[in-house]
């Protein structure tokens, strides 16, 4: 090997090694974070809310339902087949109108989650951002995810995002 191709080699193989080795890593446990902050438990109890008064709408549907299929089944020999068939229908397109309303709320459900959480989850994410440019890092890894194996507990800059936050 030529010594000028050698030197090449050995030139690239130390900035490669001093750009690895002038990288700072740091990691969060943000799921601990997220449980600390007084928004997260305010959201969480305003989605609780919001999900218990679906909930009780459907209990509410469904009563309803229940009652008429009853009053149906009680004086179905008032009614003539086509009657019967009639009610029969109509007592089908309730539960439709049931489901549909179980299935809205689910995702309603989640657009409010979405709604409340989704600036917190922001506040956050600059928080972790404005920590990590003010003291170097490169790389932030999440704990909580299980993405780190290891971590020397000097890299953990849960504490400086929480002073941001004003924790």
């Amino acid at each position: 090997m030529k010594p000028t191709n050698l030197l090449l080699i050995l030139s690239l193989f130390l900035a490669t090694a001093t750009s690895l080795t002038a990288q700072k890593f740091a990691y969060i446990n943000s799921q601990e974070l997220i449980n600390e902050l007084p928004e997260v438990k305010e959201a969480n109890s305003n989605i609780e809310a919001f999900q218990s008064q679906l909930q009780k709408k459907g209990q509410e549907m469904i009563q309803a339902l229940q009652t008429k299929y009853a009053a149906v089944e009680q004086n179905r020999d008032s009614y003539s087949p086509i009657e019967l068939e009639q009610e029969a229908q109509k007592l089908k397109d309730e539960e439709a109108q049931i489901l549909q309303f179980e299935q809205t709320s689910q995702q309603k459900i989640l657009d409010k989650s979405e709604t409340l959480l989704a600036p917190i989850r922001l506040r956050i994410e600059d928080a972790i951002k404005q920590v990590a440019d003010e003291n170097g890092y490169d790389y932030v890894f999440d704990y909580s995810m299980g993405l780190v194996l290891y971590a020397n507990e000097e890299t953990n800059i849960g504490d400086l995002v929480k002073a941001k936050l004003g924790l």
